[in-house]
């Protein structure tokens, strides 16, 4: 018997606004049932000793010091800008917003 039904498939569906028809929905639930249960496999296997991590190595910072160097001033920055205005690269509104 399936952990999810295929409601809840469908329904994880709509909330995400993905529209599937009955074949996938059948589909889809049987490889999530699967997933749901290699999750759960892991999760049994996982023991109380080995401490949760996030990657298998240390990882130490990887970032670059933050120094300042020379580069484009504002005018040479805006001089290829197709439009600029108030020392601002100017682009299309895309959002009703004001």
């Amino acid at each position: 018997m399936s952990a999810l039904s295929r409601d809840e498939v469908a329904h994880v569906a709509m909330l995400a606004r993905i529209q599937l028809s009955d074949a996938e929905l059948d589909k889809l639930a049987a490889q999530l049932d699967q997933i749901v249960g290699f999750v759960a496999t892991v999760g049994e296997i996982a023991a109380d000793d080995i401490p949760p991590m996030s990657h298998p190595l240390p990882l130490v910072n990887v970032t670059r010091a933050d120094e300042v160097r020379p580069s484009l001033t504002a005018d040479a920055a805006l001089a290829a800008a197709p439009h600029a205005q108030a020392g601002r690269f100017a682009v299309p509104r895309i959002l009703d917003e004001e």
